[in-house]
């Protein structure tokens, strides 16, 4: 039995009743263009074959891709395709293009490594138009921050940044009891569908992700101090000079991005 590696982060899924809501959660339709990320020991992996033509997995581990090699054959896996490599390295938009150019549906899923979430979430936007959906297991501390409201301790930069790309929702709370070996934190679901009212730029991308970045270096001092830098492109209000980072709502962060593109 493979055994468990803690420098990719491996907590390997085992309660079916979690696996049958995530995967409820995602419905696939048989026809589905559907990428894996880190299918483990097959929690996912299984049950999603049973319901789609074609499955993607991307694996870095190569004792895992030796595994499902074998498990292929064995198992006549037919509609399964083993991808060995990096997330953090690979090109999700090609992938996803391709599954538009094939009028697909396409979806990504995983039980996502949990020290490198973050990262991970951000590299994945570059294919966000091409994306119908995720459905990810994270960090449950990290799927607070990403559904966070302006206002909540929990809000911070991972918030604004991926609310302003996605509509995000926690569908699902994960015990570390679901998982062999346990992890010593909770995990929760997190659904992403990208936001089809996305207009920005990539001039007004950049912009956001470097006001976001600036506003909450410091999150207990106030706006003035933070955004000093854009202070005169942005003619913030009194009252948003004396508010700290985590006060801003995502559709204010996005506002000041476009000025301040336009006056770059």
């Amino acid at each position: 039995m493979h055994q468990a590696r803690k420098r990719f982060g491996q907590n390997f899924l085992t309660d079916g009743s979690i696996v049958s809501g995530i995967v409820r959660a995602l419905a696939p339709e048989s026809n589905i263009h559907l990428l894996e990320i880190g299918p483990g020991l097959g929690a996912l992996t299984l049950p999603l074959l049973s319901q789609v033509d074609h499955l993607d997995v991307l694996e870095i581990d190569r004792d895992l891709v030796s595994y499902w090699q074998e498990q292929k054959q064995k198992q006549a896996l037919i509609g399964l395709n083993i991808i060995e490599g990096d997330a953090l390295e690979f090109d999700f938009l090609s992938w996803a293009q391709r599954g538009k150019e094939a009028k697909q549906r396409s979806c990504i899923i995983g039980n996502l490594p949990y020290n490198i979430s973050s990262p991970l979430l951000f590299h994945l936007i570059s294919a966000a138009p091409w994306i119908d959906e995720q459905v990810f297991m994270l960090q449950a501390e990290v799927v607070e921050r990403i559904t966070a409201a302006a206002g909540d301790s929990e809000y911070s930069r991972l918030s604004v940044m991926l609310q302003a790309r996605y509509y995000v929702e926690q569908i699902m709370n994960v015990p570390p009891e679901a998982f062999e070996p346990k992890p010593k934190v909770n995990s929760a679901v997190v659904r992403m569908i990208p936001r089809r009212d996305f207009d920005l730029t990539a001039k007004e991308w950049d912009a956001l992700s470097k006001i976001v970045a600036m506003a909450f270096a410091q999150r207990r001092k106030m706006l003035r101090s933070n955004l000093h830098a854009f202070q005169a492109e942005l003619n913030l209000s009194d009252e948003e000079l004396r508010a700290r980072a985590q006060e801003i709502t995502v559709r204010r962060y996005i506002e000041w991005a476009k000025v301040l593109a336009r006056s770059s």
